[in-house]
């Protein structure tokens, strides 16, 4: 097994140069983030990611033991019972899984049924699906703060406020190169949902929930881990191992939750603590 070290503006695009050197799949690899990009406060004051890819003959290497009986035709039959003794030495190989099944009882049930309000995710809807725009004391607070704080960010866009949902305002920013105010895994999106949010409720007048989207980015990207979450869970069934995922916020690990919670022989928890806490994507011989 192998590894490269390799640094880029954030882990993602250090991930693309690793890919690109090795000319290997994601599947095929796995990422130690080593030092996590810092974008500062809405992108400002950004120092670069660095990772570690280790690839080889990794996975296989958990079903070594298996080829080794492959080997006893060969051994005198008085050498056979030492060949035979070194099985249960293999035992313990493969372990790990149920005593990691042990730290399940412990794992936040909340994060995968009820995370924190204003984590849920919420299906997108189009544009058409949302009715028309609300022009309410709480949509004019909204746009009042985001027009003010667009001015400062130097970003052009039409600021549209739909009401889905009795408490719950739908806020899509709509123009053209709109990634600055998306950021490296939606993180400025969510830091100008939150600055609007707080905005809004510190005035009074009953609390409301913000969500706010640009170019369709909250469903892009449940689908996207919805997908991983998939590919993941068919690699950990096939070789039965436990597959820890990359740190992700509170919403992005409910979406791994949600999108595994029916899956046959698959279980989810959670580990680490905040900004580091990761989804591992466990085997579960029970779970049918």
């Amino acid at each position: 097994m192998s590894f490269i070290d390799v640094v880029g503006k954030t882990e993602d695009e250090a991930l693309t140069k690793a890919l690109a050197q090795l000319g290997l799949d994601r599947d095929d690899v796995s990422v130690e983030i080593l030092e996590r990009a810092k974008s500062g406060f809405l992108g400002l004051g950004s120092s670069p990611a660095k990772i570690r890819v280790t690839y080889g003959e990794d996975e296989p290497a958990a079903q070594s033991a298996k080829p080794e009986p492959a080997r006893k035709p060969s051994p005198t039959p008085a050498e056979r019972p030492a060949a035979e003794k070194k099985a249960p030495e293999k035992k313990p190989e493969k372990r790990p899984a149920p005593e990691k099944r042990e730290e399940r009882p412990a794992a936040p049930a909340p994060e995968a049924t009820a995370p924190a309000e204003s984590e849920q995710p919420v299906r997108s809807l189009p544009a058409e699906e949302l009715g028309e725009e609300v022009n309410d004391e709480k949509a004019q607070a909204i746009r009042a703060f985001l027009s003010g704080l667009l001015e400062q960010m130097e970003a052009q866009s039409v600021i549209r406020v739909y009401l889905p949902e009795k408490g719950r305002y739908k806020v899509i920013l709509e123009g053209e190169n709109l990634g600055q105010l998306i950021g490296r895994r939606g993180e400025t999106l969510d830091a100008i949902q939150q600055l609007t949010s707080y905005s809004v409720n510190r005035g009074g007048g009953g609390r409301i929930r913000v969500q706010l989207d640009a170019e369709n980015y909250r469903e892009r990207r449940e689908e996207s881990l919805a997908h991983l979450a998939q590919k993941v869970a068919a690699k950990v069934v096939k070789y039965r191992r436990n597959v820890t995922l990359e740190p992700m916020n509170a919403y992005e690990r409910h979406v791994i939750h949600t999108a595994l919670q029916d899956t046959k022989n698959i279980t989810t928890y959670s580990t680490g603590t905040d900004p580091n806490r990761r989804v591992i994507v466990a085997y579960d011989r029970d779970k049918q």
